[in-house]
């Protein structure tokens, strides 16, 4: 099969081949040989095509997304290929380049996008981002409409990821979402309208998810993924006692563990911990169900009921079943009886999982205070030649965990340095001593261990968005650190932590307002302390105080020790340890007047 283009561009790139011009010849090797037409000169589209594809991937290489859209679109053009407009279109969307999307829209379309099964729902998806994101909501709403009324699945999906992840401010998602259900658009299939009432709870569009359980309470009656539904809806606003009553209402049949987990995952976001786990012991039991139940209980700090789980389980721990003997370990380890742990990881037999007991074994050790003895059996597995590459790194990293959770900065590094010079290139252990030396705010190190993951895998998203983020966070070269992070959002666009990363590296340069359409895109698509921390603070700095005041205590709710809220709170003047609600409004009056504005 004859490559595609792009795949001949990027193998080019990387073997360095000359695609422009004919080698000198050698003096005195005979006539010299005839000089070449460039690509640009050629019959052949798909030879005319390989010069901007290659400037294309360059760019991309570099971070350029609005120079990358260009040249692909250039490239589409000469090759008269519909997947170039396509990958231009892509592009150009997260460059924010609506002149070239639409552009690159209109040539797809021209090159037979929309009668191909296959693209004609990307295509569509991909005008409704664009519509969306100019604020045209009835041009949006109409070709959303459109997308819902294709058959199969396919349709309600490209819909659902427009309003979840375009790039524009999640508000005026709910809104058009709102229009669609009222209008009644939503298919008549059941995961359709779950998949829609759960993107209306992440909205926080309270209005819109009433009346989604409405309907599908009228039109799939007894179906208990509605029930979770209403529940989730009456949690959200603030109705934690009416959310209970539905779901004790709710039965599962004993065969069905998957609805069984999902209505625990409910009680436990209702902060009803025993009843999760109580629902979770009426039926079969499995490894992966009695790990979860132990789980809930030492979240509830229930050494008790931890402890009855515990005696059930060891009944019959008599039989050599790894995962049985590893979670006992486990659960003794949380109960405090170290010694016991020590004797269940001991007793867990040969393979992969006998590795793995051996590692928990040496927290227990450190716990116990038998540092050194957990030290000396983590350098044993680190030079035992039966190991596994990937157990032997682990011990490494382990290693270094425990050495900075002693206070042992030496010790730690030295624990990367012998992991690197037993895994040269490791790219988890760089990863790992790049973090370090963030934390100690040696940030040139960090950025050479990050640039060593790149130079050894150039598409590493993970290390692209740390750069990026690092960069971003840490110095003021804003404009490189986006460069960065626009090749990880190019690579991965609806991740949430790179999206993060993009809403911040926009506010470090002063762009605020999209700033903020960014964070609340990927608060929206996570949960996450640092994320609300990024989001509330550009709030406050934009005067938006209230408002930044109730996502700063959802960031408290999520992990009040996290590092970057912290940091945000101290930046805005709000008190760091006190909540920063409105019944703390007075209090932070005097923050208010002197905070930034």
């Amino acid at each position: 099969m004859r490559p595609s283009l792009v795949t001949l561009a990027i193998a080019l790139v990387l073997t360095g081949l000359p695609t422009l011009h004919a080698a000198e010849p050698a003096a005195g090797s005979g006539p010299p040989a005839p000089e070449l037409a460039p690509p640009s000169a050629s019959d052949d589209p798909a030879v005319r095509a390989l010069e901007p594809l290659l400037a294309a991937e360059f760019a991309l290489q570099a971070g350029r997304l609005d120079e990358a859209a260009g040249w692909y679109l250039q490239a589409a053009r000469d090759a008269r290929d519909p997947a170039l407009a396509e990958r231009a279109t892509r592009i150009a969307l997260l460059a924010k380049d609506d002149t070239g999307t639409a552009e690159a829209l209109a040539l797809w379309r021209e090159l037979g996008g929309e009668q191909d099964p296959e693209q004609a729902g990307s295509l569509m998806a991909s005008e409704a981002a664009l519509s969306l994101r100019q604020g045209r909501q009835r041009a949006a709403r109409r070709q959303l409409s459109a997308l819902l009324a294709m058959p199969g699945r396919d349709g309600w999906r490209h819909a659902f990821g427009v309003l979840a992840t375009g790039s524009h401010d999640p508000r005026l998602s709910a809104q058009v979402l709102e229009y669609l259900v009222r209008r009644d658009r939503i298919p008549q299939v059941l995961e359709a309208w779950m998949a829609f009432g759960g993107l209306a709870l992440r909205l926080d569009a309270p209005e819109v998810v009433e009346d989604i359980v409405a309907r599908v309470i009228e039109r799939f009656p007894g179906e208990p993924r509605v029930a979770l539904l209403h529940a989730g809806q009456l949690r959200e606003a603030g109705k934690p006692e009416q959310a209970r009553e539905v779901l004790d209402g709710i039965e599962v049949a004993a065969d069905d563990p998957l609805l069984r987990q999902s209505l625990a995952n409910e009680y436990e976001r209702l902060g009803d911990l025993h009843r999760a786990e109580r629902t979770l012991a009426e039926g079969p039991q499995s490894e992966q169900i009695y790990a979860f139940r132990a789980s809930l209980l030492a979240q509830a700090e229930d050494k008790q009921a931890l402890g009855a789980l515990y005696d059930e389980l060891r009944r019959d721990a008599g039989r050599p079943d790894p995962r049985r003997r590893m979670l006992l370990g486990q659960i003794a380890e949380f109960l405090e009886r170290n010694d016991e742990a020590l004797e269940w990881y001991a007793g867990v037999p040969g393979g992969a999982a006998r590795w793995q007991a051996r590692l928990r074994t040496s927290t227990v050790l450190h716990k116990l205070d038998r540092k050194q003895e957990a030290y000396d059996l983590l350098r044993g597995i680190q030079s035992d030649a039966a190991a596994e590459d990937d157990v032997r790194r682990d011990a490494y990293l382990l290693e270094a965990a425990l050495r900075e959770e002693d206070k042992d900065p030496a010790g730690e590094l030295d624990a990367f340095a012998r992991g690197l010079a037993a895994f040269p290139d490791e790219l988890d252990i760089l990863y790992a001593r790049a973090l370090a030396w963030e934390r100690r705010d040696d940030i040139a190190r960090a950025e050479a261990d990050f640039r060593k993951i790149l130079v050894i895998d150039p598409e590493s998203t993970a290390a692209l968005n740390a750069l990026g983020y690092t960069l971003a966070d840490r110095t003021e070269r804003y404009q490189e650190a986006l460069e960065l992070i626009n090749r990880a959002r190019a690579a991965e666009p609806e991740n949430a932590a790179i999206i993060d990363s993009y809403g911040w590296v926009l506010y470090r340069l002063g762009r605020n307002e999209e700033a903020v359409i960014e964070l609340r895109r990927a608060f929206a698509m996570q949960d996450d302390a640092e994320i609300a921390a990024h989001l509330a603070e550009v709030l406050w700095v934009l005067g938006r105080r209230e408002e930044a005041r109730r996502v700063f205590d959802k960031a408290r709710a999520l992990d009040p020790d996290n590092r970057s809220l912290r940091r945000a709170l101290e930046s805005v003047g709000l008190p760091v340890e006190a909540p920063v609600g409105e019944d703390a409004a007075q209090d932070a009056g005097a923050a208010d007047a002197g905070a930034p504005a």
